[in-house]
């Protein structure tokens, strides 16, 4: 799938480097289709890093993806230059008159917080208010997906005695589900993350179906019955050695971490850490794509005319 990005966009060069079809505003401009519009609300501190995983994810269909990154006004990022976000990103006040067909919402380094003691909630709700009208489906991501789950069913997150950290087993449930079509019954994924949500509580929500859960790490996959609202609990969409980074950062930070399990060979972080949830996560990617933006958007959706 061309992926149609701002010309000068740094995550360009290394997805063109990976093989991954990358196609330029100018090109994009010349072909005489309708692309796929997604809204991406970046939260995460190491926003370049967090575009280039998502952009993975998101170039496994056939079909061309005009991506838009969104940052918070209500909250500065500390960690990504004032010049790339000017440069690359927009705010909500830019695009709350404009459609998308399909809206993603990432984690955030603040999930020990009660909601309403984030900075940026109220802005949030805002937000998630506003895809009710003007998005076809909100892909809702770790502390994205406990932030949605809490805001629009009063589900609330929970503290871990120990960081549920690794790549943990889950096992497929409500197979017929598009949204998981082509999992084998167990897959494996990664979770970094402090706090939990009850899973009785989630399977008594009766707008939700459970469609992955873990034994260790709990539910991972749930959706509301006509896919507009989908919440994923960990991160289909880490690289390799994001999980490597983040245990070796809290060390060296004096934290106490323990390793993440199921991740190095014979558990020795010296060792190059196995990829075991990439072809997942990219067939989660591609299901939301073609069955829950690209099949239910109608074609004037984005130009407010349907």
């Amino acid at each position: 799938m061309p992926i149609r990005t701002q010309n000068d966009l740094p995550a360009k060069a290394i997805l063109e480097s990976e093989n991954i079809f990358v196609m330029d505003e100018n090109r994009a401009m010349h072909q005489d289709i309708r692309p796929i519009r997604i809204a991406i609300l970046n939260l995460m501190p190491l926003k370049e890093a967090t575009e280039l995983q998502l952009l993975r994810s998101l170039s496994n269909t056939p079909l061309q993806v005009d991506v838009t990154f969104l940052t918070v006004e209500s909250h500065e990022s500390k960690n990504t230059s004032k010049s790339h976000l000017n440069a690359f990103y927009e705010s909500f006040s830019d695009v709350k008159d404009k459609f998308y067909d399909g809206f993603i919402i990432t984690g955030a380094p603040v999930e020990q917080m009660p909601f309403e003691e984030v900075d940026y909630w109220s802005e949030l709700t805002e937000i998630m208010d506003w895809t009710k009208t003007h998005v076809t489906s909100t892909l809702h991501l770790c502390w994205g997906a406990q932030a949605g789950l809490y805001y629009r069913y009063g589900i609330d997150k929970y503290d871990l005695e120990h960081k549920m950290f690794g790549v943990f087993w889950h096992k497929v449930q409500n197979r017929k589900t598009p949204l998981v079509r082509g999992f084998d019954d167990m897959f494996m994924a990664p979770h970094s993350r402090h706090t939990g949500v009850s899973t009785e509580l989630i399977e008594a929500c009766q707008d939700l179906t459970v469609l992955a859960k873990s034994d260790e790490a709990g539910v991972f996959l749930c959706m509301t019955e006509d896919g507009s609202n989908i919440f994923v609990m960990g991160h289909p969409e880490y690289d390799r050695m994001t999980l490597d980074t983040e245990y070796k950062r809290d060390l060296s930070k004096g934290l106490k971490i323990e390793k993440p399990v199921n991740y190095y060979p014979n558990d020795d972080e010296n060792e190059k850490p196995l990829l075991q949830w990439r072809a997942h996560g990219n067939t989660l990617y591609t299901n939301w794509l073609n069955y829950y933006v690209y099949q239910n958007t109608p074609y004037d959706f984005t130009t407010g005319k349907n």
